[in-house]
């Protein structure tokens, strides 16, 4: 996996703002090993990064699917070493599709706050088009879909026409529900009816990240094959 150039430059107090967290809270990941150690700058500050931030995004959504603190140190155990927080990024925005919905009702104030940038008017109206999200019933304040919210912000400096990223978005959850769709039934095999919804959900834990990491290194090389031979094609 490809590693980010950008230098760690987040404090612990920034780190836990941009993320919606305690300070407390990124400390504690810390020692439980789900994060990693910062760098640590001059007059022993320590320093985090975009990977620090994705990997705590990435906790976040594992927690809205119900899953222990336990559960997701084994979950994050199982993934490869050296993910950048692009690949962060993506996995969490698969994981969100297996996640129920996770739409809260912010006001401009939070919704900025969470997407780490101001957001202008033809920003807003792209996020809706994108399904990320709407106008709320409340004056100024919007319902958003906080698992997809960090990916289509991304998309918003994506330099492609909005109705190619659209279409794309429908071709992609065309083919992962059908993915999910027939992942489940092999699931189903695997579990007899008489055991408990506790090892359905230990299955699960220990599935995912399997599942994502096959689902991402698939799409990679398929999409590396499928532009190697376009341009093969125009030259």
């Amino acid at each position: 996996m490809a590693t980010d150039i950008e230098e760690p430059t987040l404090t612990v107090d920034e780190l836990a703002a941009r993320a919606g967290v305690t300070v407390r809270t990124v400390r504690f990941y810390g020692t439980r090993g789900l994060l990693p150690p910062p760098v640590i700058g001059p007059r022993r500050v320590g320093h985090y990064g975009q990977e620090h931030l994705s990997r705590l995004a990435l906790i976040e959504e594992l927690q809205h699917q119900g899953m222990t603190l336990a559960a997701i140190e084994r979950y994050l155990q199982q993934l490869p070493e050296g993910l950048s927080a692009h690949d962060l990024a993506i996995h969490r925005a698969v994981v969100a599709s297996w996640a129920p919905d996770s739409a809260e009702e912010v006001s401009l104030a939070e919704l900025e706050r969470r997407a780490g940038r101001p957001l202008s008017a033809e920003d807003l109206d792209r996020l809706v088009a994108m399904s990320v999200v709407r106008e709320a019933a409340g004056p100024g304040t919007y319902r958003v879909d906080l698992g997809l919210l960090r990916l289509g912000v991304q998309l918003l400096d994506v330099p492609i026409a909005h109705e190619t990223i659209l279409a794309a978005r429908t071709v992609l959850l065309k083919h992962t529900r059908a993915a999910a769709h027939e992942l489940s039934l092999l699931f189903r095999d695997e579990v007899s009816e008489r055991e408990s919804v506790e090892a359905v959900k230990d299955l699960s834990a220990h599935m995912q990240p399997l599942v994502v990491q096959a689902l991402l290194t698939t799409f990679q090389r398929s999409l590396k094959e499928e532009l190697r031979e376009w341009l093969t094609e125009e030259s």
